[in-house]
Parts: C-alpha cells; sequence; structure tokens
C-alpha cells in the first residue's frame, strides 16, 4: 500500500530544491516566462475592450437560452479555439503542429504533456530543456500527504473511481497554497501566483491519486514508486501497473490530446466558474471534475466502447461492411444515435480521432476493435448524410479512445472517465491561473424566469 510520513513529505522537499538545482537552466522557467508575458497581455485585454467593449458580439434566442447555451459567446478561454472546419487549435496550434513542435521523450514520437501545459498557460513551444526541467519540478511535488493516502485506502472499492478522484482532490485542499495565502490577506495582483502553486501542485499529484484508485479497485493496491528520470506520462504507466514503453506512449498522446477544448464544455466551465469566487484550484478541479463524471460528458468513450462490442456479437468474427451497415441502419431506424460520430461545432473529423488512428495503424493494425472502428468509419459518415437533421456525420474523439485501451489490457470502463480528468487538469489549470492573473470577475450572469421572457416578448402563455 502507498504510504506517505512527515519524514517522507520533508525528504521531497529536499528533494524539490534538489531538482530544481540538478535540472537548472539558463532558460526561464515556466513561471518566469508567464509572469513576464503578463502585463502585456493584460494590455492586450485592456486595449480591445477600451476599442469595442460594448459592442455586441451576437443577438442571445429564445433558442440559446432553453437550448444549453449553444453557440452564446460569454466566455474568455485562452487556451483553444474549437474551429468547425479546422478542428481544435490549442493557442493557435493544430493537432499535427503540436507533435511536430512539442518536446518529445527520447525515442518517443509522441508530445508530452508536460509540453502542452507549458504551451496553454503562456501560448509559447517550449524548449525541451524547459519541458525536462517542468517534468523535475512536477516529480518533486508528487508525494501525497499521507490523509489523502489513508482516505483512498479507506474507500468502498465499490465507490465509481471518480468520486474517489473527487474525494481526493477535495481533501488535497490542505496543501493549497492559495487558501492559506488569501486568509492571511493578499493582494489581488498576487493571486495567480498562488494559483499557479496550487496548479502545478495538483497536476504533480494527480497520477499517484489516480493509480492509487485504479490499483486499489481492480488489483493488488500496490501502486509503484516514481523515477525522477522518467517523463510524467511514462511515471503514470508504470505507477498504473504498466512497464510498456508502447503504453507510456499511448498516455502521451492521449494526455496531450484530451487537455482542452474550449471554455464551453462542462468540466472547464465549471472550474472556471467555481474558481471565480476565489475557490481554490483544489476545489475548483474537484468541482469540474464532479461534471466530467456525468454520462454526457466524460463517459462518451464508454458508450461507444459498448456499442462496438454489441456490434462484434452481433455480426459475429466474419462480419463484413454489409453486416456493419445493415447494423447502423438498424441502430438509426429505432431512434438511437451511433456513439461517437457528430459534434457540437465540427464538421469534419475530429482531429483527435485522427491522431487516435494514426497511433493505432502504427501500433494495433490488426487488433479486431481497431478494425470494426475502420469498418464503422468507412461506412458511417455516408449513412448519417443521408439524416438532413444531422450537421456533421463525421467520427468525434470518443470513437476511438476506448479501443486503444482495451488493446493494452486496461479493460476496466469505470476508470475511463479518470484518465480523462488528468488530462483536463492539463487544460483548465492554466486557464485557472490567467483568470486570476487578468483579476477577471466573479461569474454572476442573469437569469429569468419563462413568465418574464414572455412577458418580456409580449407572449401569452397557453
Amino acid at each position: 500500500m502507498y504510504r506517505f510520513s512527515r519524514a517522507s513529505t520533508a525528504r521531497t522537499a529536499r528533494s524539490f530544491r534538489l531538482a530544481l538545482r540538478s535540472y537548472s537552466t539558463k532558460e526561464p522557467t515556466l513561471k518566469e516566462t508567464f509572469a513576464a508575458s503578463l502585463p502585456h497581455k493584460i494590455e492586450q485585454v485592456k486595449a480591445l475592450r477600451a476599442a469595442h467593449g460594448e459592442d455586441k458580439l451576437q443577438e442571445t434566442t429564445m433558442n440559446m437560452v432553453y437550448g444549453g447555451q449553444r453557440g452564446m459567446i460569454n466566455l474568455i478561454w485562452e487556451g483553444s479555439v474549437l474551429d468547425p472546419e479546422e478542428g481544435i487549435k490549442f493557442r493557435g496550434y493544430s493537432i499535427p503542429e503540436i507533435s511536430e513542435k512539442l518536446p518529445k521523450a527520447p525515442n518517443s514520437s509522441q508530445p508530452l504533456p508536460e509540453g502542452m501545459f507549458w504551451l496553454l498557460l503562456t501560448g509559447e513551444i517550449p524548449t525541451a530543456a524547459q519541458v525536462k526541467a517542468l517534468s523535475a519540478e512536477l516529480h518533486a511535488r508528487s508525494t501525497l500527504p499521507e490523509h489523502v493516502s489513508e482516505i483512498l485506502a479507506h474507500t468502498p472499492k465499490d465507490l465509481h473511481p471518480m468520486a474517489q478522484l473527487c474525494l481526493a482532490v477535495n481533501a488535497l485542499e490542505s496543501e493549497s497554497s492559495f487558501a492559506k495565502a488569501y486568509d492571511r490577506g493578499l493582494a489581488k495582483s498576487d493571486y495567480w501566483q498562488y494559483v499557479f502553486e496550487d496548479s502545478l501542485d495538483l497536476i504533480a499529484k494527480l497520477p499517484t491519486v489516480a493509480a492509487i484508485i485504479y490499483r486499489n479497485v481492480f488489483h493488488d493496491g500496490v501502486v509503484a514508486a516514481t523515477d525522477a528520470n522518467l517523463d510524467y506520462s511514462a511515471n503514470f504507466s508504470k505507477q498504473l501497473g504498466y512497464n510498456s514503453e508502447e503504453f507510456a506512449e499511448l498516455m502521451r498522446m492521449y494526455l496531450t490530446i484530451h487537455t482542452d477544448h474550449e471554455g464551453g464544455n462542462v468540466s472547464a466551465h465549471t472550474t472556471h466558474l467555481v474558481g471565480s469566487t476565489l475557490s481554490s484550484p483544489y476545489l475548483s478541479l474537484a468541482a469540474g471534475f464532479n461534471g466530467l463524471a456525468g454520462p454526457l460528458h466524460g463517459k462518451a468513450n464508454q458508450e461507444v466502447l459498448g456499442w462496438l462490442l454489441k456490434l462484434k456479437e452481433v455480426i459475429g468474427a466474419n462480419g463484413g461492411k454489409a453486416e456493419v451497415e445493415a447494423y447502423l441502419r438498424e441502430t438509426l431506424s429505432s431512434g438511437r444515435v451511433v456513439p461517437g460520430y457528430g459534434h457540437a461545432v465540427l464538421r469534419k473529423t475530429d482531429p483527435r480521432y485522427s491522431a487516435q488512428r494514426l497511433f493505432a495503424q502504427k501500433h494495433l493494425p490488426d487488433f479486431p476493435l481497431f478494425k470494426l472502428v475502420s469498418q464503422v468509419y468507412e461506412i458511417a459518415p455516408k449513412i448519417l448524410a443521408e439524416k438532413q437533421k444531422i450537421k456533421n456525420p463525421w467520427p468525434n474523439v470518443d470513437a476511438h479512445s476506448g479501443v486503444l485501451l482495451q488493446y493494452y489490457g486496461l479493460t476496466e470502463q469505470s476508470y475511463y472517465t479518470v484518465l480523462f480528468a488528468v488530462s483536463r487538469a492539463f487544460g483548465v489549470l492554466p486557464q485557472l491561473i490567467i483568470d486570476r492573473a487578468y483579476g477577471l470577475p466573479l461569474e454572476r450572469p442573469k437569469s429569468f424566469s419563462t413568465e418574464k421572457l414572455a412577458e418580456k416578448f409580449k407572449f401569452k402563455l397557453p
């Protein structure tokens, strides 16, 4: 069982200082890079608001209000923007560009998520030396306080892994630099520095929390020690119980492409909203994770996998295109959707799906479930395009990710959202730092009742 003591915590603090000296570089650190860029960014925001602060972005319609605010532009999110035709852009970079430009581990073809964190916070591509130093810093911050490991050790195994994750992140509030500094008295201009410290601590500790949950619930409860010479994803893979470089490659890709997806999704917006109350990053992220746990958000890849396994069962080992097409049409005719296909914004194949497909073609081309995914990819868009109400017949990210995890033996589907959560922290925490650096206020949108809306439009309700 993973155990911690005060002595081990003290050793960790010493190792943290040593690690920073060991990986010292003349290049600016992440915090220094962000701090240097901040005055210019704040002036940009001021100039934009001065010039266009009263200009309308769009007209809100009744359908937007009742339709989950789809399409309403009412949130600042610097990390990524979703373009209907080009897909997700991280600080202006596409997924292929991210794959090419971000630093990689030795002999690896996948970008390191530590580099993605740097990019999402600063807008700059870090050097290999900067990412190596950040990896070392995260490793030095990774030790859990004893009470958190004790909570996880005594949590019932049948409590959902996401509930356990949220419980642990809430319990980590005891470590919040921001909460402690705020209670002592803190200038508003300094908020971001303490949110930065909490965010790095959170990113660092999440793999150990996630690994303890996985090993406790599904295996023997033993979590391997981390290695200061390994990158974040390789250590996470090791803690989960994998000693495969190929699985570490999968984690590098998975954690990178799932980090950020604009600010309007539930996990991102919830973290941002709760953070606007000046709750600590721990409480804010736990709130976002609770949203991610919902069936309409983070569990989508499980629904895809269930549908694929049922398809495999129905058509058998020798099923071909005709059988796949028949099953697709039967799914639609019964009033169900084809899970993993369609997107609220995208109007093309999700680039995150394409990245996973390239990985599968390289590492698991003969895996039966991947072959089935490929068959569906060939057939489904044509059938879905026949339906006039379907604006996007192409696959999204969830159409592929579960199949990759199945291939490597991580078959426990209730755990998949925990992996998503570790990745999503890399996207929402940089924005939380930016929110406090920009001095963004408490969010408080105006709401109307149905009766008030009817009164506004002089409409007599039936």
